[in-house]
């Protein structure tokens, strides 16, 4: 199937999976390159040197296009942008909008720009600086999210702008591909079913909280770092949202301790990168520390496996998920599926079937 996305990055399926933190791997990123589809190596977990390493790996596993996520507010942005540059990545994805200068200095150097948004604001912005093309994430999506559904958010983007749209939240079969290609989309962006894939580290335990939730075990809360995030519902998540402001911000210093720990950055650094993160929200300093830490709560679950200390982003997909195919059994099933439903549409002026 060609599209505007597999026309723009190479790869065989218009399908990308998502660049989730301490998910999107070596392992998965190459396991999802070899599929054909795109898939997104997650940077803003790693060091620059943990970065370069990776892009390595898994220039080690396939010789398909894969991509890099980069946080734009990053104060060492425009340092792994050299390394995506340097290393050969074709794709380069931001969780935010990146500015115009990283947009040129990655397009001089023939790396294609795909930032994601949440607004057709934000996706007029990007395309108006350059971007090659964008990656629109509706209300049902996981992790950090908005309020607009992807049926009415995805049209809106499509319209406004003319370059590909990458259509993300609530995907994970081939009836959703037709769906978002019937919309205008180039191609579907999928976090939480490639999380749930037998290529994925993601411990088993915490695979099995996923596959064991409903629709209505995945909700949306401020209280983890003061943005709406969509994920598991958890005895953490309600003792946060239970939580004084004295009690987060002691939760939140030790939290932020351990990150830093881990991630090398000092107190000002993490202090600048959660001021960065309130978008402009009124957030209590818990909230600022819980946003610049936000992987560290992350990291508990998706690599310690800890599902009663961890925070388990997801989209609400995770309610309709029943198994855990390789990354190559689900494109293949994907694509099918797609195939089979297209085949099936009836044609104008024919009874449906």
């Amino acid at each position: 199937m060609t599209t505007a996305l597999t026309a723009l990055t190479g790869v065989r399926h218009p399908i990308v999976q998502t660049g989730m933190g301490w998910v999107a791997g070596p392992r998965l990123v190459s396991a999802t390159a070899n599929a054909g589809a795109l898939g997104i190596l997650a940077s803003a977990t790693m060091t620059v040197d943990e970065l370069r390493a990776a892009v390595k790996d898994v220039r080690s596993r396939t010789d398909e296009p894969f991509g890099v996520n980069l946080r734009a507010d990053a104060g060492d942005a425009r340092e792994r942008v050299r390394i995506v540059i340097e290393e050969g990545v074709r794709v380069a994805s931001f969780a935010l909008a990146p500015s115009r200068d990283l947009i040129a200095e990655l397009k001089d150097a023939g790396v294609v720009v795909i930032p994601s948004v949440g607004a057709r604001r934000h996706a007029e912005k990007v395309a108006a600086w350059g971007a090659d093309a964008v990656l629109v994430q509706g209300g049902e999506g996981g992790g950090h999210t908005g309020e607009v559904a992807t049926t009415v958010l995805l049209p809106q983007v499509v319209d406004a702008v003319d370059v590909p749209v990458i259509a993300a939240g609530g995907f994970h079969d081939g009836r959703g591909l037709v769906a978002a290609l019937a919309c205008g989309a180039a191609g579907i962006a999928m976090g939480t079913r490639f999380l749930l894939t037998s290529d994925s580290t993601v411990p088993d335990a915490v695979k099995a909280r996923y596959l064991a939730a409903t629709v209505k075990d995945v909700t949306v809360t401020t209280a983890v770092d003061g943005l709406p995030h969509r994920m598991l519902r958890t005895d953490l998540v309600a003792t946060l949202e239970r939580a004084g402001r004295v009690r987060s911000l002691a939760q939140a210093v030790r939290r932020a301790a351990g990150f830093r720990k881990l991630s090398g950055l000092s107190w000002s650094a993490m202090v600048r990168d959660g001021l960065a993160m309130r978008h402009g929200k009124d957030l209590s300093w818990s909230q600022v520390l819980l946003a610049a830490n936000t992987p560290m709560l992350l990291r508990a679950a998706m690599v310690e496996g800890r599902t009663d200390l961890g925070v388990m982003a997801s989209g609400q997909v995770a309610g309709v998920i029943e198994d855990l195919p390789s990354c190559a059994e689900l494109v293949d099933r994907i694509m099918a599926e797609a195939g089979r439903v297209l085949r099936s549409l009836p044609r104008p002026g024919e009874p449906s079937p």
